[in-house]
């Protein structure tokens, strides 16, 4: 990998590169070799101030007079920037985060430039700015309005399509933006702007800041920001929450999530062992939607066990750049102490692990951890009610169609789900009465074109699909006699 894109000394503000107010830097770690790659700057108060300036700028400026259709040809430029980068981005996130190669390529190669894309298009194709409306006694006409400055807060776990999850829609409704990425991933953040210089975007519609905690809250409560877009956990989420609800400031909060995968009775087991990896398991387990609490019935429990168990077992734990890994490392010695913590949780309360339990002792480098199956665990276990970003799965029975339902909605959080039946139209009946912001039967994976968020504990608010831009926008009526 090239070196130089490893060493970042300058934040990017106004669309130029500006020294920090500070010499506080990131070390950032390669998750499979514990090793520096390389270090970013971070932000200073002084800087926060200087990009909201900006982007307060750019938004009374050219960005503002901009027609749709520019917009979207401009959206479009970035998308091929970004997408140009595909390939060293995804190698870049894998050593950052330990996600696997395989799946890197697909999510931090291209998702943001998609996103990009998609909300390209749909500008373009609808109307972006006003309608009018009939009225009794007079006319009215509805504008739709870029809402302001949006500060966009993103985790470690998928940096490239997270930010893409805020940008794209962002920039689509004319609004502009101020990037906090995650001090974890803030190196690959920087290529955000490499390809918004590229792209000829205007000075100060982007601007990308990695920072730590004190500056994040000074960024989300800064006078000149209009709206906020936050992933990562509900603390944080709660937090931030907190502040905008006392400033009347908007907020999209995409948070944790615990989702149940309910294998039903006629369910093919052979799918859903093939799928498992994807569904449950995708990035180590650091996934907010992943369906780790797998609801078995009784009846076919130890089948289901015995699927699960042998699946988990053979999935190769290695170097994330390998393309035949399919576990690597997670993300730092923190999130490894974290997860090793819940199953010495799980081991303590008598749960039995049928696989995993620990460390590889052939990796002795790195943050892995063996992917673990609980087996015979209670919903109210520990393990089964909280978030563990880890490759840590448990496998709960349930009696009949009304338990697996309460099991599955006893929980905090509603993010994803899964139901696996050979019935469809059965499925899609479970899946209307689980607790959830999204879930998928026989299947689950995002789309583009189709809202995403949770209820409860896992977020407000929704991203993606024409739903997505709407958060960006303000309205406006106008009354005529």
């Amino acid at each position: 990998m090239n070196t130089e894109l490893n060493n970042r000394s300058r934040l990017f503000i106004g669309g130029e590169w500006t020294e920090p107010h500070t010499d506080t830097k990131i070390e950032v770690t390669e998750a499979s070799t514990e090793l520096v790659i390389g270090c970013a700057p971070l932000a200073h108060c002084a800087d926060i101030d200087a990009a909201v300036g900006a982007a307060r700028a750019a938004l009374a400026g050219p960005w503002k007079r901009l027609t749709p259709t520019h917009r979207a040809d401009l959206l479009d430029r970035f998308a091929a920037a970004l997408t140009a980068r595909a390939e060293s981005t995804a190698e870049l996130v894998s050593r950052e985060n330990g996600m696997p190669i395989s799946l890197s390529s697909t999510v931090n190669g291209y998702g943001a430039a998609r996103m990009l894309s998609y909300y390209a298009d749909l500008i373009r194709d609808s109307e972006v700015g006003e309608v009018r409306r009939a009225s009794r006694g007079g006319r009215t006409i509805v504008r739709r309005e870029p809402v302001g400055v949006v500060a966009a807060i993103t985790p470690w776990n998928y940096p490239h399509p997270l930010a893409g999850m805020k940008i794209a829609p962002a920039l689509a409704a004319g609004c502009t933006v101020v990037l906090k990425p995650a001090p974890e991933t803030a190196l690959d953040a920087f290529i955000f702007a490499d390809a918004a210089l590229e792209a000829g975007l205007p000075p100060g519609v982007l601007n990308v800041l990695p920072a730590d905690r004190e500056e994040s809250a000074y960024l989300v409560q800064h006078p000149g920001v209009d709206k906020v877009a936050f992933t990562g956990s509900t603390r944080a989420g709660r937090e931030i929450g907190e502040v905008c609800g006392r400033l009347l400031r908007p907020v999209t909060l995409e948070l944790g999530g615990k989702s149940a995968a309910i294998v039903a009775e006629d369910a093919d087991l052979d799918a859903f062992a093939r799928n498992l990896l994807g569904v449950s398991l995708a990035n180590n387990g650091q996934t907010c939607h992943a369906s780790t609490r797998i609801l078995a019935p009784r009846s076919r429990y130890d089948q289901v066990v015995e699927a699960v168990t042998e699946t988990v077992r053979s999935y190769k734990l290695g170097d994330p750049l390998d393309p035949n890994t399919q576990i690597g490392p997670l993300v730092n010695a923190g999130a490894q102490s974290r997860v090793l913590t819940f199953i010495e949780s799980g081991l303590s309360a008598g749960y039995s692990a049928t696989t995993g339990g620990g460390t590889p002792n052939d990796l002795p480098a790195g943050w892995f951890v063996e992917p673990t199956v609980f087996v015979g665990v209670d919903n109210s276990a520990e393990i089964a009610q909280e978030e563990i970003f880890g490759p840590v799965l448990t496998i709960t029975p349930y009696a009949d169609t009304e338990d697996a339902i309460q099991i599955a909605n006893d929980s905090k959080y509603g993010l994803g789900g899964t139901v696996w039946t050979a019935d469809e139209d059965y499925g899609r009946e479970v899946a209307q009465r689980i607790e959830t912001g999204s879930i998928g039967v026989n299947h689950y994976a995002l789309d583009v074109t189709a809202p995403f968020g949770g209820v409860k504990a896992s977020g407000l608010g929704r991203e993606l699909g024409p739903e997505g831009i709407e958060p960006y926008f303000n309205r406006k009526s106008i009354f005529f006699a």
